[in-house]
């Protein structure tokens, strides 16, 4: 019998400020990474104060592929705009190299620790062990491959508005959800452990759709969440809450789909969102259909929590 070749992935390895980390992580995931991990780098000055170091790593990891050559250049080119964009900061700097067989597993195990993420939430690795409070929900994930720890700021602001608005709105008495790019399917559970009945996850991505769908049976919310691995645009069930974490380029593009599924009075949250796109978010979504209900914001990432107008008589 044959030998399997091993599977070869690149690795790129940024080395940056800390301030530019959640936006080289959001980028190297639009790329196509399949797993980004973050590490802290320790001062190295001895003593009881030592010197502060923001200086933080990234190391991603992509499929070794044709593709391979264009998104290096596509990271590049990204770390010269965030020096235009911050020219005051160091320019990140990038190494590579092509490696076989990373064990996924323990890598995500090193950088994936319990986290609370709002006053009632706490987001664990299903390998962690935690003592919750009596208010505590705890939410297990593992992740795989997927996206969505709740260590991203944008995945920890739509869990807070999940909350915020099943725990406070008594007027709506039965959630309808939709999760729009699922990923681990970490925002779907959290609408469900919050009492949310029937919601819908749907991703483009099917190993995704597997690793959500695991998820929701680990957190014994499985018969309230279905799962589609399809494009958004074919679901048509009217929602009154979804949940869309992406980029500020898809949710435009989404945006008219996303309004005619939102019944009135219902809310939409979507993050992902940079600072410097906000402008056109709010032009896109605040015109005419929705009322800005909250903003969050977590270093230079935001999310709106928007809600759908009642139609003028």
């Amino acid at each position: 019998m044959a030998k399997k070749e091993p599977e070869k992935w690149l690795k790129m390895e940024i080395s940056a400020p800390a301030e530019l980390m959640d936006a080289l992580g959001n980028f190297l995931t639009e790329t196509g990474a399949q797993g980004v991990f973050q590490e802290t780098l320790e001062p190295q000055t001895a003593g009881d104060f030592p010197e502060s170091v923001d200086e933080e790593t990234l190391q991603a990891y992509f499929p070794q592929d044709a593709r391979g050559e264009k998104r290096i250049i596509a990271v590049q080119k990204y770390m010269e705009s965030l020096q235009e964009i911050f020219p005051g900061i160091r320019k990140p700097s990038l190494k590579t190299e092509v490696i076989s067989d990373p064990d996924w597993g323990e890598q995500w195990k090193k950088y994936f620790k319990p986290i609370r993420v709002s006053n009632n939430i706490i987001v664990k690795p299903t390998w962690e062990r935690y003592s919750p409070s009596s208010r505590d929900i705890v939410i297990e994930i593992d992740p795989g491959m997927a996206f969505g720890t709740g260590q991203h700021a944008s995945t920890r602001m739509c869990m807070e508005a999940i909350e915020d608005i099943i725990m406070k709105d008594r007027s709506i008495k039965s959630w309808k959800v939709l999760d729009v790019g699922c990923g681990t399917g970490i925002l779907g559970i959290t609408a469900a452990k919050l009492g949310a009945q029937d919601v819908i996850c749907v991703d483009i991505d099917k190993k995704a759709v597997e690793i959500a769908r695991e998820n929701a049976a680990i957190n014994q919310v499985d018969d309230r969440l279905r799962f589609f691995n399809r494009d958004v645009t074919t679901i048509s069930e009217p929602r009154n809450l979804i949940i869309a974490n992406l980029t500020a380029k898809l949710l435009l593009t989404l945006s008219p789909h996303l309004t005619n599924l939102l019944l009135t009075d219902g809310y939409l949250i979507i993050s992902g969102i940079i600072e410097q796109d906000t402008k056109s978010i709010e032009e896109n979504f605040s015109v005419a259909s929705f009322i800005q209900n909250k903003v969050i914001t977590e270093k230079e990432w935001v999310c709106y929590v928007l809600r759908k107008k009642s139609a003028t008589v």
